[in-house]
């Protein structure tokens, strides 16, 4: 099960919120704001992190059913992932000894860094959205090998042709079960189903 599509919302909305905080520090100038912005930054980069590397492993699951194209796409969202997610990184460590040394002049670049760095997620984003709504096709086909293969391999053990015909009659109300929940969760509606 690929858990990037869950987890995505997390490195776009927690870069937000610890970008607010910052500036809130910024203009307070606050130990306590300080201690929290640092902490909300921390948690940012440790969602990019996690989400760069949920898209590392779902990307190979998936990257064959790609045109070349959606193979380009794939790979630039892989590579600016990981710019994002070294930047977090480098900016967590900033915000963070920034307050503990009370470098306030460090504590702001970081901030600063910090909404930058947030525009890039949401372009980022943005990216993720072209691959799944304009190349969505393989998600389901990769989903579509997988189950038809099992039912090969359970028909193996069957004993007679009825029950043959009962397993790929099973496997295709699976199929469509769970492609419906795709589309569901993707936000796909009928009209562009019936397109």
């Amino acid at each position: 099960m690929m858990l990037h599509p869950a987890t995505v919302h997390f490195a776009m909305v927690l870069p937000v919120v610890a970008s607010v905080f910052g500036l809130v520090y910024m203009l307070k100038k606050d130990e306590g704001m300080s201690k929290l912005s640092s902490r909300l930054t921390l948690v940012a980069a440790l969602a990019v992190i996690g989400v760069w590397y949920t898209g590392s492993q779902a990307g190979p699951e998936i990257y064959k059913y790609l045109s070349e194209a959606a193979k380009q796409q794939l790979l630039n969202h892989k590579t600016l992932g990981l710019y994002l997610a070294i930047a977090f990184g480098i900016i967590a460590i900033l915000k963070i000894a920034g307050c503990r040394l009370k470098i306030f002049a460090l504590e702001a670049f970081a901030v600063i860094l910090l909404i930058g760095a947030t525009a890039f997620v949401f372009i980022q984003g943005k990216e993720g959205g072209v691959l799944v709504y304009e190349y969505g096709t393989p998600f389901k086909s990769y989903i579509i090998e997988n189950k038809l293969s099992k039912a090969v391999v359970d028909t193996e053990d069957a004993d007679d042709d009825s029950e043959i015909v009962e397993i790929y009659e099973d496997t295709i109300d699976e199929l469509n079960e769970h492609i419906e929940e795709i589309d569901t969760y993707y936000g796909v509606i009928k009209e562009q189903k019936d397109n």
